[in-house]
């Protein structure tokens, strides 16, 4: 998608090999980030290692025959230390939610689906391997940049990039402030949409329609076309996040914290059980180039999530100060300076849930539209993809395929 929107000598690829750090015990820990970490690593003890690794070798309960939880799932294939240390400041970082709701189906499918398939973790990525093997993937677009190993990545100027250059390209076809009040099928098969826009009441006439809204604002539009399938929509959970962004100059940073002189690595994240409210920080400055002066730091911090929805009460400073607080406990010194300050966004409602149950719900509102009829209206977005950008983007190309799909078959019969 970047480089066909024209992004590809703007994309910037954070290091593979920097090190990310989990908070225990009042020290950031470097997380593993190959085989050969693992029997280094001062995280888990000994005990939790060799635990985490006869269970994914299938020594361990049975799966329990019904939908787990993320902590039910990961304490019983990989111990407690591995989801007490690892996998659950993982979930407040990516989901910001609790990961004795969140269905290990729903969130972590792959991972879920290497012990339905192979009997246990290991066995599964065998059996993965195996079917690579048989069925290698097609050659990788010649056009695309080539990182040197597993990352990040973000753009020159920001993710904001990337919406702006795919507005370029589309041109006019991007409405902007168009506020879209109803959908009701027409006689022909397809549907007719109202919007306000700054122009006044417009009305489109369309074939299909993806929504791509948060699912409680699609649930309010389509509930005079399907209750049921509304009340499914309505059932999904957003906790509220706030990004917090702050500056500090490089010699805040702890000395213990400085790798070669510097602060490195792709950030860090706080296991609940820390005694912190920040869910983790991202260290932008060090991850992509340019986006501090010389000098300086910049750190992307969230706090809130489904454990701390109090989050939405506070004011800006009162944010800040929580983050600026919890950052003085592990990575500055206690007497620095205090950050520059710059930007907060409280997002009331931030990342969808993916709790047990989720997949159900979402199957029962595709159902429900089907049985009512509204062939040609699909649903996507974060709560059907996934949460994360790179499944956002390969959702939207699964919809384009869908659409086309639909369009080949039945709106022209």
């Amino acid at each position: 998608m970047a480089v066909d929107s024209g992004l590809k000598d703007d994309l910037v690829f954070g290091d593979p090999n920097a090190p990310r750090f989990v908070l225990w015990e009042g020290k950031l820990r470097p997380v593993p980030s190959k085989p050969g970490d693992l029997p280094f690593f001062d995280l888990m003890s000994i005990p939790g290692k060799l635990r985490a690794g006869l269970g994914a070798l299938g020594v361990r309960p049975p799966p329990p025959g019904r939908e787990e939880s993320v902590e039910d799932f990961v304490r019983r294939n990989l111990g407690a230390e591995v989801f007490e240390r690892l996998i659950e400041p993982f979930c407040s970082g990516v989901y910001a939610g609790d990961p004795s709701k969140l269905s290990m189906k729903a969130a972590f499918g792959k991972v879920w689906r290497l012990e339905d398939t192979g009997g246990s973790i290991i066995g599964g990525t065998i059996k993965t391997i195996q079917e690579r093997g048989k069925n290698p993937k097609p050659p990788r677009d010649p056009r695309l940049p080539t990182p040197k190993g597993q990352t990040v990545a973000s753009f020159r100027k920001g993710l904001t990039m990337l919406p702006d250059a795919i507005t370029s390209r589309l041109g006019s076809k991007v409405k902007l402030s168009w506020k879209l009040t109803s959908i009701t099928k027409s006689d022909n098969k397809g549907y007719a949409l109202v919007y306000k826009t700054p122009e006044g009441v417009v009305s489109v006439q369309a074939k299909t329609v993806v929504m791509t809204i948060p699912s409680y604002v699609a649930s309010d539009i389509l509930r005079p076309l399907s209750s049921d399938a509304a009340d499914a929509l309505s059932i999904f959970y957003y906790p509220p996040v706030a990004a917090v962004t702050v500056s500090y100059p490089k010699e805040a940073i702890r000395k213990e914290c400085l790798i070669d002189g510097e602060l490195q690595g792709f950030g860090q994240l706080h296991p609940r059980s820390q005694g912190v409210e920040t869910l983790g920080t991202i260290y932008s400055s060090s991850l992509f180039p340019n986006r501090a002066p010389a000098g300086r730091v910049l750190l992307l911090n969230y706090i809130g999530g489904s454990t701390n929805t109090g989050i939405v009460s506070k004011t800006e400073s009162e944010l800040v100060e929580a983050v600026d607080r919890d950052l003085r406990k592990m990575l500055i010194n206690p007497r620095a300076v205090d950050p520059l300050v710059l930007g907060v966004r409280v997002w009331p409602q931030a990342i969808p849930q993916f709790l047990i149950g989720h997949l159900d719900h979402l199957e029962a509102a595709k159902s429900a539209l089907g049985k009512g009829g509204y062939d040609g209206l699909f649903l996507g977005g974060n709560y059907v993809a996934g949460v994360a950008l790179g499944r956002c983007v390969e959702g939207a190309y699964e919809s384009a395929s869908q659409i086309s799909d639909y369009l080949t078959k039945y709106a022209y019969k």
